[in-house]
């Protein structure tokens, strides 16, 4: 979804060379924009958004306050936000842009349906179902208006509408659409497309995730088998089934081939992006979780601490991913009987939450949770009950 918006960002870039309405220089909003895509798509999006930033402020001072190329330029810095757990600072730009797009394109324009989507996702990933919903269902409608109910378009807003169905549990709905996706897909592009291994992969962590493994598993190899013929073997789509597909065996307790899987995942994005990248960093989270599972804490420990040294460079220290990572070397140090080590990491994690998503955000209740559990094995039973009413109490106000 985001890499459509950033090829709407590159078309507009390049309209505005064509034009020649903005000068070549080292100033150059367009060069500003075009760096910053290269810095967010190698795995540097903190990089990426004072380039953003400035690109901005010089195309305000040229452009109306509605032009479609500043809505552009609006549009890739709430992604960069989005990117960096900036979700307050994502919305407003999100907002500003579909209001510009809405004003120069009409409300029912497929780029309106584009930011819909992204507003969608980020309403997604902070608990706020309803409004992401409703966005979601926008864009599949405007895609289904414009372009016609088997359109690509229209496979990618039901992918994102049928995410939002699995996070809340609505499993039924989820599988409908998520068919749905595949078929486009499969109908416009052909059985063995790139496109099609994505939805297959959806569809099979549906199923996998809803406990149906016989099948997921077969999904989950008719996609790998479509990306390593696109691609070749050591293609970071490659990669992404990879980790599929040994998750699926984690859960089935196929322990022997599951560790080769995430091993070739992992070499496969060292190689593509490098050793700190975003992507690697995530193939480590989930192959310490791993060794976590299967009581290897000595070679858990050191991946849980590179994640989070990684996310905090390439993420910045305050961003959602971080809160994330500390929370599971937190867990891992509770877990080898380490609780001191674990209270600080705990607390930075809710900090951080509480920063990127509010003080009574449902998201913030697995991070409150362990931080209590903590503070009763360090004997803090005043701190653990505060907490564990706190948790209750946002339950309770997000019913």
């Amino acid at each position: 979804m985001l890499k459509r918006v950033i090829l709407c960002l590159a078309g507009a870039a390049a309209l505005l060379f064509a034009t020649g309405a903005i000068a070549q220089k080292s100033e150059d909003p367009v060069a500003l924009l075009s760096r910053a895509v290269e810095l967010s798509q190698s795995g540097n999006p903190a990089d990426a958004l004072p380039l953003a930033q400035q690109a901005l402020a010089t195309l305000e001072k040229q452009r109306a306050a509605d032009d479609p190329e500043l809505g552009s330029a609006v549009t890739y810095l709430a992604i960069l936000n989005q990117q960096l757990g900036r979700t307050k600072e994502a919305e407003p730009l999100y907002l500003r842009a579909l209001s510009i797009r809405q004003k120069a394109l009409g409300s029912d324009h497929p780029d309106v349906a584009v930011i819909s989507e992204n507003l969608a996702v980020l309403y997604r990933s902070t608990g706020r179902r309803d409004e992401a919903e409703l966005l979601f269902k926008r864009a599949l409608s405007i895609n289904e208006k414009a372009n016609g109910p088997e359109h690509p378009s229209v496979a990618a807003s039901a992918g994102g509408l049928a995410a939002l169905y699995q996070d809340a549990g609505r499993q039924r709905d989820a599988e409908q659409l998520y068919l749905r996706a595949l078929t486009i897909r499969e109908k416009a592009y052909g059985p063995g497309h790139p496109q099609v291994a994505a939805s297959l992969v959806t569809l099979a962590e549906l199923y996998r995730t809803s406990g149906r493994l016989s099948e997921a598993e077969p999904l989950f190899k008719r996609a790998l088998t479509i990306s390593e013929k696109s691609f070749g073997p050591d293609h970071p789509d490659v990669a992404t089934t990879l980790q599929e597909l040994a998750m699926t065996y984690w859960v089935q307790n196929r322990i022997d081939e599951t560790e080769p899987l995430f091993k070739r995942a992992l070499l496969i994005r060292e190689t593509a992006y490098g050793q700190d990248h975003p992507a690697v960093a995530q193939t480590l989270n989930t192959m310490a979780g791993f060794y976590r599972d299967q009581g290897r804490h000595s070679e858990a420990e050191p991946h849980f601490r590179r994640v989070v040294a990684m996310y905090e460079r390439a993420l910045g220290p305050d961003h959602p991913g971080v809160a994330t990572s500390l929370n599971n070397l937190a867990v891992l140090y509770q877990e080898m009987g380490r609780p001191a080590d674990a209270e600080p990491l705990a607390r930075r994690a809710l900090s951080i939450r509480e920063k990127a998503y509010g003080a009574n955000n449902p998201q913030l209740l697995n991070t409150i949770h362990n931080l209590a559990e903590l503070y009763r094995t360090l004997g803090r039973t005043a701190d653990a009950d505060a907490l564990s009413k706190r948790a209750e109490a946002i339950k309770q106000k997000s019913k």
